[in-house]
């Protein structure tokens, strides 16, 4: 009997250096921009009373994209050791050996630059909050070494947008900007604890520290309680505006999506907790949507 060869491995396409920097900071995965920006937008409204400076919202979304996509280059290079034991993330190109750790890190500084000069323009309170911003998004891949719940700090460095919005059209920061960003704080804690759910068994067997790692059997009702708490806080930027039955009816969306999320990640499944997660971006829209008829409709 005539053994036959087996046909070689596929190999991996040819990809060329922006098509890896491109994977590299997430770009054909805008998500995690969307679930950045939509607080920022909120923000943006409110602060301007439906109607912030045409520079303002132009610097914001651009920065949004670009500070996003400096985050991804830094973390993937935290992570580089961690990435490659992880099923998800082992193909990243700076995991993967295809791009070097330095530019990565190079990345992130070209990013970052160039989203803080977009915020030239405007106040000096704007400025301050930029320099934070930054070293909030630099920062946060290593709190997961340590921190019991670095989606808390997640949701610091994702809502942080939020009071450089107030700044950038207020020059100062009312209440109504603290209790939006520990809104959204809750609801990074909502949805990144989706996705930890996703790594959960990977994370273990490398020892870095996740939401759904420090709740146990408990994370799918944590993910719910802080939906609520998200939700609460929002309520009471409400009131505290004295917004009407337009963006109430946004809230209301929004606990529906929340209650769907449920069904997806009750029983715990990698593919119902990751489609948890992306679905997220429903969530924002939602809310969006009840400030902007708030504002806008008569």
């Amino acid at each position: 009997m005539t053994n036959t060869p087996s046909a070689p491995s596929p190999q991996p396409p040819v990809e060329s250096r922006l098509q890896l920097y491109w994977r590299l900071v997430r770009l054909h995965r805008p998500i995690g921009i969307l679930l950045l920006l939509w607080p920022t937008l909120w923000a943006l409204l409110v602060a301007g009373h439906g109607e912030p400076p045409a520079y303002t919202l132009f610097a914001f979304v651009l920065g949004t994209v670009l500070m996003r996509s400096a985050g991804c280059a830094i973390n993937d290079w935290a992570d580089r050791d961690f990435d490659r034991h992880v099923e998800r993330t082992r193909d990243r190109p700076l995991t993967a050996g295809r791009i070097a750790s330095w530019e990565a890190v190079a990345v992130f500084v070209v990013l970052s630059l160039v989203s803080l000069l977009l915020v030239l323009p405007l106040n000096a309170l704007t400025w301050a909050l930029a320099v934070v911003g930054a070293f909030l998004a630099a920062s946060y891949p290593f709190t997961k070494r340590f921190f019991a719940l670095p989606q808390a700090y997640l949701g610091i460095a994702f809502g942080f947008g939020i009071p450089m919005a107030f700044a950038a059209v207020q020059d100062r920061l009312p209440a109504t900007a603290w209790v939006m960003l520990a809104a959204n704080v809750c609801w990074a804690l909502a949805y990144d604890t989706e996705y930890a759910m996703v790594d959960r068994d990977d994370d273990l067997k490398i020892g870095i520290r996740t939401a759904a790692i420090t709740f146990g059997r408990h994370d799918v009702a944590a993910v719910m309680g802080f939906y609520a708490a998200t939700l609460g806080l929002l309520a009471l930027v409400g009131w505290m505006e004295e917004f009407g039955p337009f963006y109430y009816a946004g809230l209301a969306g929004a606990a529906a999506i929340a209650l769907y999320h449920y069904a997806l990640i009750r029983e715990r499944t990698r593919a119902g907790c990751f489609r948890a997660f992306n679905h997220n971006n429903w969530f924002g829209a939602v809310v969006f949507a009840g400030l902007l008829l708030e504002y806008w409709v008569p």
